[in-house]
């Protein structure tokens, strides 16, 4: 597509516009005005016919594959190949989506002559996280007397996955992620001698009667003892909830429920693949979405990572059912089944615990929720200056006792609940998985 150019206009309102006056007021210069609006014409029409094919022989080319960090300056590296061999000034344009922003609307490059091969980078910066296409790339550039644009798009193909922002909780686990001892900044005690059978071994006084090993016992004619080993290999799962409560807005970060539950959930399989563990995921709404079996490796952590962070909110009821009974059928070893969700709701809270009786006694379950707002007991906060505000504290007390009541139950059925921060869920759902580990409660 051929577009005018300012210099084009410039010089049709010097030329055009005042010879046609001279021509019309001046009979003798009428000859003259017809010669210099004609010369000029003859230049435009011969200008644009030499930039009719100025644009042929370029390309671009991006990468099949950009992974960017939400709310993380980057940049997207094009490369421009140039088959005519040259000088070039190209302005260049690519059609983000609104969820990525750039400082610029377009850019100017320029491709010195001899030169197939240029590269530019484009600064960039995501606002969601989640998949982007980008199908082509706008060239421009100007025609060789500068009256016209020659302008076309090329096709430049390139996927942009926007992973969730881990940095900001990296400041407040500082201290896990330093590899100094066992749990973080420093090693802490074990509590009790493990599950793994490790050996046999000669009878010593002191040992517990459980301790024996009574087959080897009569085999052998004395008394021998089992010795046993702390587990160091174990199984996390992180089950995140994408239904309809996970749409809600936390507070006070102003993200997405969801948003965080990805983020902790994430930050959680570092921590696990630095302790050593094996470590999955997995998604459901009204049924399971992704299941990813626990292993370990950055291949293995990049493939549950690909997993989540497509993951949007679906405006549909939680599948309690469907999830227990799928965990019952797929994961025969004991496993620390870390479910993040929303149980505020008192129907959803009693289908949940009604439910997780089936898988409850298999594995180890902690719920994690994030703490709703509102819900504190009636005199924690004095700030009432209306009727309005009596009534919203009493709905916050409801729920507030609600939710120590679920804690309640879930602690008979051996399912540890608790309620997260916004802004340290992360920090908390770490800290209570090594603690855990500490205690070997799994």
């Amino acid at each position: 597509m051929i577009v005018p150019r300012s210099r084009l206009l410039f010089w049709v309102a010097i030329v055009v516009m005042p010879f046609s006056l001279l021509g019309a007021v001046l009979p003798t210069g009428t000859l003259l005005s017809v010669l210099v609006i004609a010369s000029l014409v003859f230049l435009v029409v011969l200008d644009a016919a030499l930039a009719y094919n100025g644009l042929q022989g370029i390309h671009v080319k991006l990468p099949d594959v950009v992974r960017l960090t939400k709310d993380v300056e980057n940049a997207i590296d094009l490369q421009i190949e140039n088959d005519r061999g040259d000088s070039l000034e190209l302005r260049l344009g690519l059609a983000f989506p609104r969820e990525i922003a750039s400082p610029h609307e377009d850019l100017l490059a320029r491709v010195r002559a001899g030169t197939r091969f240029s590269r530019i980078s484009w600064p960039c910066t995501p606002l969601q996280r989640g998949i982007y296409n980008l199908d082509a790339c706008y060239l421009e550039r100007a025609s060789s007397f500068g009256f016209w644009s020659v302008r076309t798009a090329v096709p430049a193909h390139a996927e942009i996955r926007v992973y969730p922002n881990l940095l900001s909780e990296r400041k407040n686990l500082a201290a896990v992620f330093l590899r100094r001892g066992n749990f973080g900044i420093h090693a802490q005690r074990q509590i009790g001698q493990g599950r793994d059978f490790e050996m046999l071994r000669d009878y010593i006084p002191g040992d517990g009667m459980e301790e024996i090993h009574w087959k080897a016992t009569a085999k052998r004619g004395r008394p021998v003892t089992k010795l046993f080993q702390i587990e160091r290999t174990q199984e996390v799962y992180v089950i995140v909830d994408a239904s309809r409560l996970s749409a809600r807005t936390a507070m006070p970060t102003n993200s997405v429920v969801l948003e965080r539950f990805i983020t902790a959930a994430l930050v959680l399989g570092l921590v696990a693949e630095q302790q050593g563990d094996l470590f999955g995921i997995s998604s459901f709404g009204d049924r399971v979405q992704n299941f990813i079996r626990a292993s370990g490796g950055k291949e293995h952590y990049g493939a549950c990572r690909d997993a989540l962070f497509t993951l949007q909110p679906q405006m549909v009821t939680p599948d309690f059912d469907g999830l227990c009974t799928f965990i019952r059928l797929r994961l025969r070893r004991r496993a620390l089944l870390v479910i993040l969700t929303s149980l505020d709701d008192p129907i959803l809270a009693e289908n949940f615990a009604r439910n997780v009786e089936l898988i409850c006694h298999q594995h180890l379950v902690l719920v994690g929720m994030l703490r709703p707002p509102t819900a504190r007991p009636i005199f924690a906060d004095g700030r009432v200056t209306s009727a309005d505000d009596v009534y919203q504290a009493l709905g916050g007390h409801i729920l507030w006792h609600d939710l120590r009541e679920l804690e309640r139950s879930l602690q008979r059925r051996g399912v540890q609940f608790s309620q997260l921060d916004d802004e340290r869920m992360a920090v908390q759902l770490v800290s209570q998985y090594i603690d855990i580990k500490r205690r070997q409660l799994l």
